[in-house]
């Protein structure tokens, strides 16, 4: 007698997430993440703030604008939907009205800042779902070890494009036109001394 078929993940599914935690369908398995501890959202607000004005779809930060920033967004990729830290998409590609919770256009960028808890995950399913979408950039940042990895979807596959660790400046695609200072993302162990 064959194994029972497990029961594949449904969107109402979510909804039984406790709220402490960030819920994903990866590949029908249901996934529950705790939520990011605060070296994690502080690195997520940096790099946001950093990148945000500059590129925001009108270019209010004097950069060449023309992109649409989201935290923690639902997406639907098939039948997937992903949770990333950070998600980009250009602006014409962003849908103008949506139905739903979820974005049903795969991001052109998306950065996910990696964690113990969420590493697995973040690299070894997630990374796969949106190269099979073709999502053209990520980004994996890891502030407990001050890292940041860029990578190219090339032929459906991914690229390392550059990796950079603790003060390094960085340039890098999608984003050519700034430089990031990888230090400000991170958070120091505890308050200033004065």
């Amino acid at each position: 007698m064959s194994e029972l078929a497990k029961k594949m993940a449904a969107y109402d599914d979510l909804y039984d997430i406790p709220d402490n935690m960030v819920g994903e369908i990866i590949d029908g398995e249901l996934i529950a993440s705790p939520r990011p501890a605060p070296g994690h959202q502080h690195a997520t607000t940096a790099l946001s703030n950093i990148i945000g004005p500059f590129y925001d779809r009108l270019g209010r930060g004097g950069g060449p604008g023309g992109w649409v920033f989201l935290y923690e967004v639902e997406i639907k990729l098939g039948e997937n939907i992903l949770v990333p830290d950070l998600a980009g998409w250009k602006a014409e590609r962003f849908p103008a009205e949506v139905e739903h919770n979820w974005i049903p256009v795969a991001p052109d960028w998306i950065c996910e800042f990696l964690s113990p808890s969420t590493l697995r995950t973040d690299k070894i399913k997630k990374m796969p779902v949106y190269a099979r979408f073709e999502v053209a950039h990520a980004w994996l940042i890891n502030p407990r070890d001050k890292t940041l990895d860029t990578y190219r979807l090339e032929s459906g596959r991914w690229s390392l494009l550059a990796s950079f660790v603790e003060n390094d400046q960085v340039s890098a695609e999608p984003f050519p036109e700034i430089e990031i200072s990888l230090a400000d993302l991170w958070l120091e162990s505890g308050p200033a001394q004065k």
